[in-house]
């Protein structure tokens, strides 16, 4: 990522995730409380969190994606998308 300013840009991303049925109140907590995740919200849909990622580097986005998040009892599948922008 190119510096602005002498400060690094975040990387900011998006991960979807899909929990178990009736999972959601109970997980919340949980996933906002994973380092990087500036926000975690309910949604009604195909899935049932959306959660914003700000880290320093796609290294990180992948950790708490494939790694923290997948790893909480309940949690049933993830998709995660990296803002362009």
């Amino acid at each position: 990522m190119r510096p602005r300013w002498g400060v690094p840009e975040m990387v900011v991303a998006y991960v979807m995730i899909k929990v178990y049925t009736g999972d959601a109140d109970r997980l919340k907590d949980d996933i906002e409380a994973i380092d990087g995740i500036t926000a975690a919200h309910i949604v009604a849909g195909d899935v049932d969190f959306i959660a914003k990622v700000e880290v320093e580097t796609p290294a990180e986005v992948k950790d708490i994606a494939a790694k923290q998040i997948q790893e909480i009892e309940g949690v049933e599948d993830t998709q995660t998308y990296i803002a362009m922008d």
